[in-house]
This record gives structure tokens, sequence and C-alpha cells, in this order.
């Protein structure tokens, strides 16, 4: 049976999330349906016997891998990836996200390598899925590796970039744990619990600056964020 353009969707979203569950899987491409649970389980069980994804019966609900993934079905990392997950559909519930991509690299190992890069009403962000503690300095010295890759002009050559004004993007941290977090960076460093979290910080001017939260405006549907 040829694939559909839905089983094209799904393939590409599990090669690009490396690992995503049953229940994501039906959010984000069945939303709609009547059950979409069910439609899911039956699209994903015809995709799995005709050996176009993999799946891992470990978790429940189970969760499904791309053809292109290496993952080991045990890994430690898939509630990382499925944390990814996550935070990918909290976005897409307030609009069309432009760009998301998982974990890119900028250069070797040492370099700052982000769980999320996206853009979000054409404001980029470099995004941290913190689901374990670090310790201050572990972040410390996490946040340096993106003032190396802020110093060495990379991100100014990046394609999405308006060629009138070069920006970094912000470093959004998404974590429970609240960390002392230096305000001499050379960009903005946002912490929140979750994207949600961090969308309902963006209040007017006048209601949020006496607390000390960020405060946000649309200028031409992109996002202008000041943290005081």
């Amino acid at each position: 049976m040829p694939l559909t353009k839905r089983d094209k969707a799904i393939i590409e979203d599990l090669n690009r999330f490396r690992v995503m569950d049953r229940d994501s899987i039906a959010e984000i491409h069945f939303k709609g349906l009547k059950n979409p649970r069910y439609a899911a389980n039956n699209v994903l069980l015809r995709l799995l016997r005709d050996g176009h994804i993999q799946r891992s019966t470990a978790f429940v609900p189970y969760v499904y891998f791309g053809p292109d993934v290496s993952m080991k079905k045990n890994s430690a990392k898939i509630g990382h990836f499925l944390a990814i997950v996550d935070v990918y559909k909290e976005i897409m519930q307030h609009g069309k996200v432009d760009t998301f991509l998982v974990e890119p690299k900028y250069g070797k190992k040492g370099t700052a390598e982000p769980d999320i890069f996206c853009l979000y009403r054409r404001t980029p962000f470099f995004i941290e899925v913190q689901k374990t503690i670090y310790s201050e300095k572990q972040m410390s010295d996490k946040l340096s590796r993106y003032v190396d890759l802020f110093e060495s002009g990379l991100i100014a050559g990046e394609t999405w970039q308006r060629p009138d004004k070069k920006v970094f993007p912000h470093v959004l941290i998404i974590s429970e744990q609240r960390y002392a977090v230096d305000t001499d960076y050379p960009f903005r460093v946002i912490q929140a619990p979750s994207f949600n979290h961090f969308l309902q910080s963006l209040k007017p001017k006048e209601s949020t600056e006496r607390k000390g939260m960020p405060s946000v405006k649309s200028e031409n549907g992109q996002v202008k964020i000041r943290v005081n």
C-alpha cells in the first residue's frame, strides 16, 4: 500500500523527534477525528507491520521511532525526547511554529547544544528542556557555551536571519527548578516551568513591569520581549 501524505508526515516527525508516544502522534496528526487514538493505533500498526517505523512496548502508551533512528528501545534519553515533543505540542496550541529543530548542531562537541531551536512569531529561541536538576556550576557552564556561540558570529550567518538586523536567539530554560542566572549575558535568558507558563508571563508592560516579569509587545507579528 502506498504511503499517504499523513503516513509520510508521521514518519518525518518520528525521524525529527527521534521518538514519539502514541498519544502525541494522535494529537498532532489525527486531531479533529472522532477517536484520534483509535485512528492513530490503526495507522501505526500498519506502518509497523510494513516496516516503515519501529516500536517499543516498554512504555505505556507505546512509543515509536523513525526508520532512521538507531536509539536503543529502552534508552534513558527517551523521556528527554518525549519532553521535547511536549514543548512542540504546547507551542502548536498557540499557532503555527515557523521552524522547530531538535538538537541542532553548531560545531564540535563542547559547543552549545540546544535541545530546540525554533522560530515562534518570527522570534528565534534556543530552548533547554531541563528535566534533571543541574548544579549552579553546570548551568553556568551551559550558558557559557552559548556565550562562546554568540561570540563566534556563526548564528549571524543562519538562513533565518533578516539581512538588515542580525540577532541572537533568546535562551529559554524550561525547568521546574529556578536557577540563579547572571544578568550580564549578551542575550536574553528566560526561565519558565513550561512554554505555556512563559507565554502567560508575556503581559502588557503596565501590568507586569511592576512585578519584574518579562513584558511583550507584538510588532509586525514578531514577539518583542523585555526582561526586567
